[in-house]
């Protein structure tokens, strides 16, 4: 598992953590019942405070992503698979909200929005 912390962004580090962890899940680049590294280890990996990984952890629990058995660490939970499919289309929402947000900046107008958006979507197929 492979965790990149940008220093540049205005994101606060657990909130990295979370979110590329999470998307592990989502893409089930990380399986159910698969270990996360523990706090400390992940902290040293990330040369981070073990505070910083545990407050990951805590909202990756709080979500419903990982469960922890004390003494044996942090697991991947079992997805429901409707509510997996609900979050990816949170996730879509919010990132199409964003570009939709960027294309009123530059005055691109709905229609030449749905071109971009069929044509990306085409180029896939």
């Amino acid at each position: 598992m492979q965790i990149i912390i940008s220093n540049s962004s205005k994101e606060p580090i657990y909130e990295q953590i979370h979110a590329q962890i999470k998307k592990l899940i989502l893409t089930g680049d990380l399986q159910e019942g698969q270990s996360l590294p523990s706090m400390r280890q992940l902290a040293e990996d990330l040369e981070i405070s073990v505070i910083t990984t545990k407050r990951a952890y805590e909202e990756l629990e709080k979500n419903g992503f990982i469960y922890s058995i004390v003494g044996k660490g942090s697991f991947i939970s079992e997805q429901n698979k409707e509510m997996m499919r609900e979050r990816k289309i949170k996730v879509v929402e919010e990132n199409l909200l964003i570009a939709i947000q960027n294309a009123k900046e530059m005055n691109i107008s709905l229609a030449e929005l749905k071109e971009m958006l069929t044509l990306l979507y085409s180029e896939d197929e």
